[in-house]
């Protein structure tokens, strides 16, 4: 019996009409749609997202993915959830995988499909490309990105604020993802090097509980939900035309 092929789709942000049109057909064609299972029993933001597009004949496969930072607890999980797709990919079954953003950039998808790759080497795994936040949080403030010769770094998460100060010294533009955690440490580093008037957060860009916040000089502190990032135009020109920002 011939494998069935593992997809990871890119269903991008939050916006439902941010998937690829390859994406979506690749998402409708499947019966088997897996995606990480939300917190307290809550859908997941990838299951919502794709929601619209799913048939009440596909088959619906959470998978645990848990919130840790312990190897050993989140190799297993990977495992199990291998385990799972694999089930399904045995018997010659196609399995869609949503993953919010791009499947390639800080995704759950991409632990699954190596997991998956090393217990059944036959296994086949496409990936499908799509939006992930950084550009859709530009697209939201009506911002290029970047312009002309910028430099562009993403840091994942910031632990140490040594490492901010030390990317702020050479970087252009900067996107901290997942901000909620320091936020009040980087707006200190960003107030010390007065960049709060061309720094802005975006959190849950593109959904309808989206919320956006600029000039960041009167906001010292803010209740950031965990899918929230913060964007530094460190050499951005003030004077840069932009799209106007509701200010929550």
């Amino acid at each position: 019996m011939e494998i069935g092929t593992l997809y990871g789709i890119s269903v991008g942000p939050g916006d439902p009409e941010l998937i690829t049109v390859k994406g979506l057909k690749a998402l409708q064609t499947a019966r088997i749609v897996a995606f990480p299972t939300g917190l307290q029993g809550k859908p997941g933001i990838a299951q919502q997202i794709v929601s619209p597009w799913l048939s009440s004949e596909q088959l619906q496969l959470a998978l645990e993915f848990p919130y840790v930072r312990d190897m050993a607890v989140l190799e297993a999980a990977w495992q199990l959830a291998a385990q799972q797709v694999w089930h399904y990919l045995a018997q010659g079954e196609d399995v869609a995988f949503v993953c919010e953003g791009d499947v390639s950039f800080y995704s759950t998808f991409s632990y699954l499909a190596q997991t998956l790759q090393q217990m059944h080497p036959k296994s086949v795994v496409k990936a499908i490309p799509g939006v992930c936040s950084p550009m859709a949080a530009a697209s939201v403030l009506g911002l290029p990105l970047t312009i002309r010769s910028e430099k562009l770094v993403v840091l994942p998460a910031i632990y140490q604020m040594g490492e901010l100060e030390a990317v702020l010294d050479w970087a252009d533009v900067v996107v901290l993802m997942k901000v909620s955690s320091v936020y009040e440490q980087v707006w200190q580093v960003l107030c010390d090097r007065n960049l709060l008037e061309n720094s802005y957060v975006i959190e849950r860009a593109t959904l309808p509980d989206m919320k956006v916040y600029n000039d960041l000089r009167d906001r010292p502190q803010l209740q950031l939900p965990y899918f929230s990032l913060l964007i530094v135009q460190r050499a951005r020109s003030l004077k840069t035309s932009r799209a106007n920002i509701e200010n929550e």
